[in-house]
């Protein structure tokens, strides 16, 4: 069983080389393979959708609707009603400070989101820890969901940091779930992790999410009645405002069987398999958590959230972040994890590709499609989730081989399979 206090990161040389070269690279890229003063693409000059989030709260401070009219560059409003009450302190910046103040909140989000992370797997977050964790960070701009979210001023890492925040929380401890309830009253995806709750047969988290997110519903039909009749009985069944689902873009389930057969997939096609990966997923989720595995089972649910959603653009797919924390972890135990760290870097990164000089497209799924690997690569987050969810059975699979008899009192769900490596961690 893992030691009930926190541990202590091992202090290895290699990792913080390792992470140092990866920031800075990171860094140089980000900068160099798109003008960062490019206009639509470059990080600097962005803030499109944190835009849109600003005129949805101005909107409703000005009694304007929220659904009925296009909002900033003409897009139209996606997002709950009581998104728009969420993002009303962002109404109060300056229209000109919106995008450096944005991008500035998601960097340190993020910064959160690692730190969450490391929590979850059990560390102390002391100086080396913290400083590792910068440098992770950094490491994780260029990562296309992350570049992206940065770029557009999403709202992806916010809602990551509100989930990691309720997982990192002791089992029955109250307000679990709190976090996800909130996050599902922003934007719905979320909601899956209440799916995730009851799998895991945490009734209590279930319990306050769902009732959390009830309370968003109730507090923004007071406030908003007319938005949200017109978003519950009709924004909502509206999946043709988001895009189509042939777009390359589209990273879920549906995007991919679309991308496979040139055209919108069965519905009853979609919501069979779809409903296939959740039953599957949750089952090795709860696996996973019960071997102590929990910043991947969470993980693994992030993911599985994107996967089955009607449409999941590469931002959605932030999950990536905690899965590279998860493998460095791993790697300070047995140096073939850093491969996969290292490929995950690099299939999951923001490549662009210049169509011309004023047209950049970014992420691997918007490479020409003439390029013989094309069938590969425009649904490159479903094959590594799926590799991802294929390593975790096997994970979970060795592991019931590892674990031997518990001492009494000590439950399966509190043991922890630490990798063996002399000294480094302490096993009671």
């Amino acid at each position: 069983m893992r030691n009930s206090r926190p541990l202590d990161f091992p202090r290895t040389g290699p990792t913080f080389f390792v992470l140092a070269i990866g920031a800075v690279a990171a860094l140089i890229l980000v900068f160099t393979t798109v003008d960062p003063w490019l206009d639509k693409s470059g990080i600097l000059v962005g803030g499109l959708d944190v835009h849109v989030y600003r005129d949805g709260a101005w909107r409703i401070l000005h009694g304007r609707t929220l659904y009925t009219e296009p909002t900033f560059r003409g897009l139209l409003y996606t997002y709950t009603p009581f998104s728009a009450l969420a993002f009303l302190p962002i109404e109060r910046v300056p229209w000109s400070a919106v995008t450096g103040t944005w991008l500035a909140v998601n960097i340190v989000v993020l910064l959160g989101c690692v730190l969450l992370s490391w929590r979850i797997l059990g560390y102390r977050i002391g100086r080396d820890l913290l400083g590792l964790s910068v440098l992770l960070t950094a490491t994780c701009l260029f990562l296309e969901p992350v570049r992206t979210t940065l770029y557009y001023g999403q709202i992806n890492l916010v809602l990551m940091l509100l989930v990691l925040w309720d997982w990192s929380r002791a089992d029955g401890s109250r307000g679990r779930g709190f976090g996800v309830g909130i996050a599902a009253g922003i934007k719905l995806v979320p909601g899956y992790f209440v799916v995730q709750f009851l799998a895991l047969r945490q009734w209590r988290a279930a319990a306050t999410a769902s009732g959390v997110f009830v309370a968003t519903v109730a507090v923004s039909w007071v406030v908003l009645p007319e938005d949200s009749r017109r978003y519950w009985t009709s924004t909502f069944f509206q999946s043709g405002r988001i895009a189509v689902d042939t777009h390359p873009a589209n990273q879920s389930l549906r995007g991919a069987l679309a991308h496979l057969i040139g055209r919108p997939a069965p519905v009853w096609l979609w919501l069979v398999l779809a409903a296939a990966v959740a039953v599957l997923s949750s089952a090795v989720v709860a696996e996973l958590y019960r071997c102590g595995e929990r910043l991947l089972a969470v993980t693994l649910a992030g993911l599985t959230a994107c996967m089955v959603s009607p449409y999941a653009w590469g931002h959605h797919w932030v999950w990536f972040v905690p899965l590279l924390v998860y493998l460095v972890h791993r790697a300070q135990y047995r140096r073939g994890w850093w491969i996969a760290a290292i490929a995950l870097f690099l299939s999951t990164g923001a490549w662009a590709y210049h169509w011309s000089p004023t047209w950049v497209s970014i992420g691997v799924f918007l490479l020409p499609p003439s390029w013989p690997v094309s069938p590969l690569l425009i649904n490159a987050y479903v094959l590594a989730y799926c590799g991802v969810l294929a390593g975790s059975m096997v994970l979970v699979r060795r592991t019931r081989r590892e674990v031997v008899a518990l001492p009494e009192g000590i439950e399966g769900s509190q043991w922890l399979p630490l990798p063996r490596r002399g000294s480094d961690v302490s096993v009671d």
